[in-house]
C-alpha cells in the first residue's frame, strides 16, 4: 500500500481496515504526512458525528486488531480512524513511543516544526500526532516478535553448534565487604573484605554464555604465565569449555578487580598490558584460529582493546570464516573499528559508535544509521542502546527497533557479552539476524538482573519470553 493513499469515505476506509486487520505500518516518511493530514482535516467536521457508529468507531476497529501493549507504533486501523475522525486525543501511545517522543521534543523545539519535519503552517495537529507516534525516522513502525515455538526450536538447535571466539579474555575478581569507618591515612573508606569471587570476563564470558546454551566453543585468546592465567584456564575447563586454543604470552593475564560494599562498587583496578601483540604472537594466534575452524559453525570477535585483535588477526580470521560461510559476529571497540568488512553482524553500543566516528550519532535523523552502516561494509549493524533496547540496520536500509525486555536492572556488567554469545549461537542455529537480535535481547534482559558478569540459560530466556507475553 502506498504511503500517499487517500480515502474518499469512512466506508472505504473501514473496508480497507477489514481487509488488512493484521497489517502493520512498515515505513513512513515525513513527506507522506502533509497529504494525509490535509485529507483528515477536510473530513473532520463531517465525520465527527460517526464516532459511535459501529463501522467507524475507534473501539470497534481497534478491538478487531491483535495489537500487543508494547507495540512501538500504531496499527493501520488506528491511523485510518485518526485520519477520518481526527480523534487525536483517543489514539493510544505505547510505553516505548512515550520514551522516544520525549527525547525528540528538544530537537523539535529547536527546529520549530514540532518534530514532524514539516515547516510551520504546512501540517496539522493530526500530522504532528502521526509523526510523534511513528517517529521522525525510517524505523519500522512495529515491534518485531518471535513465536514461542520458533524460540524453542532455535534454543534447542543451539546445543548442536560450535562457536569460535577470538578476542580479549580476562579474569574478573570481586572483593565484597563492609565499610564502617574512614581511613586515618587518607579520606577513603576502609573495606573489610568478607568474600572473594573469581569470574570469567571479556571474551571468556562470551564463551561461558555460549556453553550455558549447551553449545561447544573454542576460545582463542592470550593469557600470561601467571596465577591469573592458570585460574582462567581452570574456570574454562570446569565450565565444560575448551582451553586448548589459549595462547600463552609474555604479558600478565588481564585482571579486573572490583571492590564492593553493600552492592556498590567503590573502586576498580586493572592489571594488564594492552599493547598490540608482536608478529610472532600474532602468528601463534592465527595458528590457533585455523586449528579451531574445522569444528566451527560461527565466529565471534570480542574486542576490549587489549591487543589481540590487530588487523592481521581480524583479516585472517574473517577470510577463514567466509571460506566456510560461517556467520561472523563482531563486538568492537574503537581500535580497528572499521577493519571488520564482510562481517555478518557488527554490534557496537552507542558510545563505542560515537567514539569511533568522532561525533554524536543522531538517532532521530532518518539517514544516520544507514550511512554509518554503508561505511562499515557489514551485512547488519546492531546498535545496542541500553534502556532503549536495540536498533538493527540491514542491507535493505530498513531499521528495526527491538525494545528492551528487562524487568529490573541490577548490574549491566557482562550484558554485552551475553548478547554477543546469543547472537552468534542463534545465527549458527539458523536464525535470521532479526530473530537472533530478538532472542539476544531477551537474554540481556535476564542478565542485567544479576550481579556481575553472569550466564543466561535457555530456560531463563523462555521464562523471560513468557513473562513478557503475560505482561501484554
Amino acid at each position: 500500500m502506498s504511503t500517499g493513499c487517500r480515502f474518499t469515505s469512512a466506508t472505504e476506509a473501514a473496508t480497507l481496515v477489514k481487509r488488512s486487520e493484521a497489517f502493520q505500518l512498515q515505513k513512513w516518511s515525513a513527506n507522506s504526512i502533509p497529504a494525509l493530514a490535509a485529507n483528515s482535516n477536510s473530513r473532520r467536521d463531517r465525520t465527527r458525528h460517526s464516532r459511535h457508529d459501529p463501522v467507524t468507531s475507534n473501539a470497534a476497529i481497534t478491538n478487531s486488531i491483535d495489537r500487543p501493549r508494547r507495540q512501538v507504533a500504531i496499527t493501520m486501523a488506528e491511523l485510518v480512524e485518526s485520519l477520518i475522525s481526527g480523534a487525536a486525543n483517543e489514539m493510544p501511545i505505547s510505553d516505548a513511543t512515550r520514551t522516544s517522543t520525549g527525547e525528540r521534543r528538544e530537537t523539535a523545539d529547536r527546529r520549530g516544526d514540532g518534530g514532524t519535519g514539516i515547516a510551520a503552517g504546512e501540517g496539522s495537529e493530526t500530522a504532528r500526532l502521526v509523526t510523534k507516534l511513528i517517529g521522525a525516522t525510517s524505523f519500522l513502525a512495529m515491534t518485531p516478535t518471535i513465536s514461542r515455538t520458533r524460540l524453542q526450536v532455535l534454543l534447542a538447535d543451539a546445543a548442536a553448534q560450535h562457536v569460535v571466539i577470538v578476542g580479549d579474555a580476562m579474569l574478573d575478581v570481586y572483593l565484597r565487604g563492609d565499610v564502617d569507618r574512614i581511613s586515618p591515612e587518607a579520606p577513603v573508606p576502609v573495606v573489610r573484605v568478607r568474600d572473594r569471587k573469581l569470574a570469567l570476563g571479556g571474551a571468556a564470558n562470551v564463551a561461558q554464555n555460549v556453553a550455558a546454551l549447551g553449545a561447544g566453543c573454542d576460545l582463542v585468546a592470550v593469557v600470561g604465565e601467571d596465577a591469573a592465567g592458570r585460574t582462567l584456564c581452570a574456570h574454562l575447563e570446569a565450565g565444560r569449555m575448551e582451553s586448548r586454543s589459549l595462547v600463552t604470552v609474555a604479558r600478565p593475564t588481564t585482571t579486573k578487580t572490583r571492590v564492593m560494599a553493600r552492592s556498590q562498587q567503590l573502586v576498580r583496578f586493572d592489571e594488564e598490558d594492552d599493547a598490540d601483540l608482536d608478529t610472532a604472537e600474532v602468528a601463534r594466534v592465527l595458528e590457533a584460529i585455523e586449528a579451531a575452524m574445522p569444528h566451527a559453525t560461527a565466529l565471534v570477535f570480542e574486542d576490549y582493546n587489549k591487543g589481540v585483535l590487530v588487523p592481521a588477526v581480524i583479516e585472517g580470521a574473517i577470510a577463514l570464516a567466509r571460506a566456510r560461510r560461517l556467520p561472523i559476529v563482531v563486538d568492537p571497540k574503537f581500535r580497528n573499528f572499521f577493519a571488520y568488512r564482510g562481517a555478518t553482524v557488527f554490534k557496537p553500543n552507542r558510545r563505542e559508535l560515537e567514539s569511533a566516528l568522532g561525533a554524536a550519532v543522531d538517532l532521530e535523523h532518518p539517514s544516520a544509521l544507514p550511512e554509518t552502516f554503508a561505511r562499515l561494509g557489514v551485512e547488519h549493524l546492531l546498535l545496542t542502546l541500553g534502556e532503549r533496547g536495540m536498533a538493527l540496520v540491514s542491507t535493505d536500509g530498513v531499521v528495526h527497533r527491538v525494545p528492551t525486555t528487562a524487568r529490573e536492572v541490577y548490574d549491566v556488567v557482562g550484558a554485552g557479552d551475553t548478547v554477543t554469545a546469543y547472537l552468534s549461537t542463534m545465527l549458527a542455529a539458523g536464525a535470521t539476524a532479526l530473530e537472533a537480535a530478538i532472542v539476544a535481547n531477551y537474554a540481556a534482559g535476564v542478565e542485567v538482573g544479576k550481579l556481575g558478569a553472569a550466564t543466561v540459560t535457555p530456560e531463563e530466556v523462555l521464562d523471560a519470553f513468557d513473562a513478557h507475553v503475560a505482561d501484554g
